[in-house]
């Protein structure tokens, strides 16, 4: 399997505070990992430091064969190429559904409207968002926001979606609709990385599963090797309280 992105002795202070610790993680073309753990356990740094949200402090961050955090490295190109899905949406406010699909195509790639238009409504169909192009953000529920920001992401075609507990401000009716979302995109053959507290999602849709705890990758496998066989006594205590 091709790999995408390889992170190799990542850490990442926060002033005398190590918040990772030697992340070593690859992650293939077409691959669905998720990365579990409780929280204050460096999920959601992890994923803020792939797409270069937060610099790390230290270590590499190989795609496509090319460190990123090598100095006169493009960031800007990097980060096309990589999509984000937030836990507070991050739509603009002032911009319909639709608009907030376009825009950032005709800004960063430099598409005409008509092609974005396209792209944005495509995306925005499967994610069963079509009749609500016109909706504003605030005339949207939480779920229907998610919906539109994960059609936001695809619609700048990226090789990784990044995925920062995308269910963790909805209310509990409004999850399934985005996990449906997502599922069907796991099984498109997207590479994706998905901090998620959902146990039962990232068992179903993961190829790999990773468990975080105090900054370190404490032990990762299959769905299966993780939930119902883990090795590290940490692992086992974290999904003796999760798994309810």
């Amino acid at each position: 399997m091709d790999k995408v992105i390889e992170i190799r002795h990542l850490s990442k202070f926060f002033g005398a505070n190590e918040v990772l610790k030697d992340i070593n993680l690859s992650v293939g073309k077409g691959e669905v990992v998720s990365i579990i753990g409780s929280s204050g356990s460096g999920k959601s740094t992890l994923l803020r430091c792939i797409n270069l949200l937060e610099k790390p402090s230290g270590g590499e961050i190989i795609y496509n064969g090319q460190n990123i955090l090598a100095e006169k490295h493009n960031v800007s190109l990097y980060r096309r190429h990589l999509g984000m899905v937030f836990q507070q949406f991050n739509l603009f406010n002032n911009h319909n559904a639709l608009s907030n699909c376009v825009v950032g195509q005709v800004e960063v790639l430099k598409r005409s409207k008509d092609e974005a238009t396209e792209t944005a409504m495509k995306y925005l169909r499967n994610v069963g968002m079509e009749q609500y192009i016109h909706a504003k953000p605030k005339q949207l529920s939480g779920g229907q926001k998610q919906r539109v920001a994960i059609a936001r992401a695809l619609s700048m075609d990226p090789d990784v979606l990044l995925f920062d507990e995308p269910t963790s401000a909805l209310d509990p009716e409004m999850v399934g609709e985005v996990l449906k979302v997502m599922k069907d995109l796991a099984g498109s053959g997207l590479t994706m990385i998905i901090v998620t507290h959902e146990m039962e999602f990232a068992r179903e849709v993961s190829d790999r599963v990773v468990f975080m705890d105090q900054g370190v990758i404490a032990e990762e496998g299959t769905p299966e090797q993780i939930f119902n066989n883990p090795k590290q006594e940490r692992t086992r205590e974290f999904l003796k309280r999760t798994l309810k």
